[in-house]
Order: structure tokens, then C-alpha cells, then sequence
């Protein structure tokens, strides 16, 4: 008995001092064999971009929401928005959309490729493949588009094609806002050489 608990303590004396001396052989191995770190060369592609936020500042994914002058609830969101300087020109954006719920119940979206805002802040102009829809039924195709941030008014100063309840119609340009006499109302007017092809509803 005396034998064995003689061993056994030989033995577990011995491994006190061989694994730790094992653990820091295998941790050296690991440290001379491991490739140099260059943290300067780590993330290159964060230094471009800290550089390019720093001279061109933008905010990514931004939204913005209010009221008109008139009550409608108007949103605007896009992808990348650059501010601008108010002496010179105004803020900027890319991949625009917009949504605008009039008092009335009526809903107009539009989407667009870019937009720039006037530097008082009134006025936005889209521009860039854009794209109107109403909740009445009209899908509005055109190259620019200007809308009004403090009132509820778009209208597109260029030729349009639209489809709608009555059919498609060409038209040189087209306003959204409230109705000539009677404000609480919201209409879509074409004019300048209106083309219309009739097609009613089966």
C-alpha cells in the first residue's frame, strides 16, 4: 500500500511539472509560426471610406416625414443623401421615393433615380425614370418631376404617359394639388397637347 501511494505521488509531482512546461512549448510554437499582423493593412477598404465620408459627407438609407401647409402627410426616403450648401445648391439624394396621403383619403407614390432639394428647403425636383402612381388608378411615367415640400403640389413640366380609369394618354405636362375651388378636394390635371386613347373598363 505504502508502495503504490509512493508511485502515485512520484507520478503527479512529475505532471505538475511537465504540462505546464508542455502548455508553454505549445503556445511559443504557435507565436514563432504565426504570420505578422500589418494593422495598417487590415481593413484597406475602411480607410478609403473613412476618406470619402470625411470630404463627401452622406447619410445612408435616410428618411424624412412632415406636414403640408394644407395637412397632407407626406414621407420621403432614399438610399444615400448627400447634404448640400445653401449658398450654392441643395441637398442631394439617390434613389428616391416618396409617399403623400392628402386629407382626402388619396395617395400619390413616386419613385425616382435622383433628387436634388432647393436650398429654402420648398421645393424638391426628381429626376430619372420617374415613376407616379395614385391611388385613383393612374401609373404616370416622365423624366423630371418637381415637388413642393410646404404644399401639397407635383407637377412634371415635360411630356408624361400615363395609364389610368379612362385608358393611356400622352400628354406635354401634368399637376397634382388641391382643386380650383374647392381645397379639400385633390385632382391630377394633364394639359399641353393631351392625347387620350379611350378604354373603358369591361
Amino acid at each position: 500500500m505504502a508502495l503504490r501511494d509512493n508511485f502515485h505521488s512520484t507520478v503527479v509531482a512529475w505532471l505538475k511539472v511537465t504540462l505546464p512546461l508542455a502548455a508553454l512549448g505549445i503556445l511559443s510554437t504557435l507565436f514563432l509560426v504565426s504570420r505578422t499582423v500589418d494593422p495598417g493593412a487590415a481593413i484597406p477598404g475602411a480607410e478609403v471610406d473613412i476618406a470619402d465620408r470625411v470630404r463627401a459627407p452622406r447619410l445612408t438609407m435616410p428618411t424624412w416625414a412632415g406636414m403640408t401647409d394644407d395637412g397632407a402627410a407626406l414621407t420621403v426616403s432614399a438610399d444615400d443623401a448627400r447634404p448640400g450648401r445653401p449658398d450654392l445648391e441643395g441637398a442631394s439624394a439617390q434613389a428616391l421615393r416618396a409617399t403623400l396621403d392628402t386629407p382626402d383619403g388619396g395617395q400619390v407614390n413616386v419613385v425616382a433615380r435622383s433628387g436634388r432639394m432647393e436650398p429654402d428647403g420648398t421645393r424638391m425636383t426628381l429626376a430619372g425614370n420617374v415613376v407616379v402612381t395614385t391611388s385613383s388608378g393612374y401609373r404616370v411615367t416622365t423624366d423630371e418631376l418637381v415637388a413642393r415640400m410646404d404644399r401639397t403640389g407635383l407637377s412634371a413640366p415635360g411630356d408624361v404617359a400615363a395609364t389610368g380609369p379612362l385608358g393611356t394618354l400622352d400628354a406635354g405636362a401634368m399637376q397634382i394639388g388641391q382643386a380650383t375651388g374647392a381645397p379639400e378636394s385633390y385632382v391630377i390635371v394633364f394639359s399641353r397637347g393631351v392625347r387620350l386613347t379611350y378604354d373603358p373598363a369591361p
